[in-house]
């Protein structure tokens, strides 16, 4: 068994270039799990499945489970049950389960695998028997090209599947095959290559590279493996599941917050002074929810958090830790705007209410700009905004587009923008969890970028600079 580490070492010290390929199988290997099953459960869950094929499609994954068959009778039988879909609906569908239950079964220690083969000019490929619909919103996620990806393909005619493939899925012989031509049409070098799989039907193609990569192998792999002497790497897995004990610790950090909160507000209504008590709950509340659930912050650039107040402090979001996190970091003289279906979260209320949060209606521009006037306010009298500039949880860590809402805020009082880069949140609590899973959290705070003198009319480029900040330091973080 190999480790992490040592494999990156065998990335940096090869053939560098696009001539060197690194092709990555997709299920159990990018991802911990098999995209087939969230289809077919999506599928059962909408009755989409007739009784017919259900018992077809069990007898086929039998005989390739138990039997040793190819996946093809399987895709074929599922393809064949696609006939007449429009094309772009299909694709809607993928990105749908991307967003509800893929995302998070992408393992993040991938991530790093990736940004070290990019480092070394690599060309990424991934290699799958999956349909498009399952593996290009997983590519996209990765930044893998379209074009990068060899895939079972249906065929369409007019936009419209056929319920046929327009070749044998790419499986076992067949994927090794795709990936020889995909060589050869773009000038690599397969005995300088790499790839990466779980599956002991994936030994035809690890056996046509110079560099294979038994990655979360299966135990046929693992012995095929140990007899090549061919690296084996297991990742950790997403933290997935509600175990008790994590229950338990979500359950009472809630309960913990929301009686700080009330303590703060006590505090306020005593002192008459809201910010007061609000300060007094920032001072120990999300730190104290944060040791419950046995989560560790570790803040790189605390010193920018305090160098330049007021300021509008922006975060990437990918998940409900988020407020914790920045509550961590920030602590004092800090409000927030959220958006207005967060005023009916419980996890929220109690802060929204005691830090006056502005709540912005995002489907009415006209409410939107009229609660963002009370936050250029607080800034002017010395009170920061903490501002998600995705304007929503992202599914993953890949940075979503950055909204100008925040931006406006900052050149309209004159003051700076903090960027807070979050690590691995969603790994600790995904985007869609109510669950918290103990480990640690790394975050940046970067240094303060002034607003005084920014134009509106050059606004879109001081976005991409500030989102550039936020994309080096994540891609960064997975070296």
């Amino acid at each position: 068994m190999s480790d992490l580490r040592s494999l990156h070492d065998d990335i940096a010290a090869a053939v560098p270039g696009p001539g060197t390929l690194a092709a990555f199988d997709l299920d159990g290997t990018l991802i911990s799990g098999y995209s087939a099953s969230v289809v077919y459960r999506d599928r059962l869950r909408r009755f989409d499945i007739s009784v017919a094929e259900l018992l077809r499609t069990t007898g086929a994954a039998v005989e390739t489970r138990f039997r040793g068959a190819d996946v093809g009778n399987l895709m074929r039988i599922g393809v064949q049950s696609l006939a007449g879909r429009m094309e772009d609906e299909m694709q809607e569908w993928g990105q749908r389960l991307f967003r509800q239950e893929i995302a998070r079964m992408i393992f993040s220690e991938v991530r790093g695998l990736l940004a070290a083969h990019r480092h070394a000019g690599h060309r990424v490929v991934m290699a799958t028997s999956a349909t498009p619909y399952q593996a290009l919103s997983v590519a996209a996620d990765l930044d893998i090209d379209a074009e990068d990806v060899l895939c079972t393909r249906p065929a369409v005619l007019d936009g419209m599947l056929t319920g046929k493939l327009e070749s044998p899925p790419l499986w076992g012989p067949a994927k090794a095959e795709a990936l020889r031509e995909y060589a050869d049409q773009h000038g690599a070098d397969l005995g300088d290559s790499f790839a990466y799989s779980n599956g002991a039907e994936d030994v035809p193609m690890l056996k046509s590279v110079g560099h294979p990569v038994a990655l979360n192998p299966d135990r046929k792999l693992a012995a095929t493996a140990r007899q090549n002497g061919w690296p084996s790497v297991n990742l950790r897995p997403p933290e997935s599941g509600a175990d008790p004990m994590s229950i338990a610790r979500t359950t009472t950090a809630i309960g913990a917050l929301m009686g700080a909160a009330a303590f703060g507000v006590s505090a306020g209504l005593l002192t008459q002074n809201r910010q007061t008590g609000a300060n007094l709950v920032g001072s120990f509340g999300p730190d104290l929810a944060l040791a419950i659930c046995g989560i560790n912050v570790r803040i790189k650039g605390k010193e920018n958090a305090w160098s330049a107040r007021p300021a509008v402090f922006m975060f990437n979001h990918q998940s409900s830790l988020d407020m914790l996190v920045i509550g961590s970091v920030i602590r004092r003289d800090v409000t927030g705007v959220a958006k207005k279906e967060a005023a009916r979260d419980p996890r929220f209320i109690p802060v929204g209410a005691l830090l006056d949060v502005a709540y912005i209606d995002r489907a009415d521009s006209t409410k939107a700009r009229a609660a963002l006037r009370p936050a250029v306010e607080k800034l002017q009298s010395g009170i920061s905004i903490a501002i998600a500039p995705e304007g929503t949880r992202s599914p993953t860590p890949r940075l979503g587009r950055f909204k100008k809402g925040g931006f406006h805020l900052a050149m309209q009082a004159g003051v700076p923008i903090v960027p807070i880069v979050i690590h691995n949140a969603g790994e600790r609590m995904w985007r869609n969890s109510l669950v918290a899973h103990p480990g640690t959290v790394d975050v940046d705070v970067l240094a303060p970028v002034p607003t005084v003198g920014w134009d509106l009319a050059d606004l879109d480029r001081h976005v991409d600079e500030v989102r550039t900040l936020f994309e080096d330091c994540l891609h960064a973080g997975h070296r």
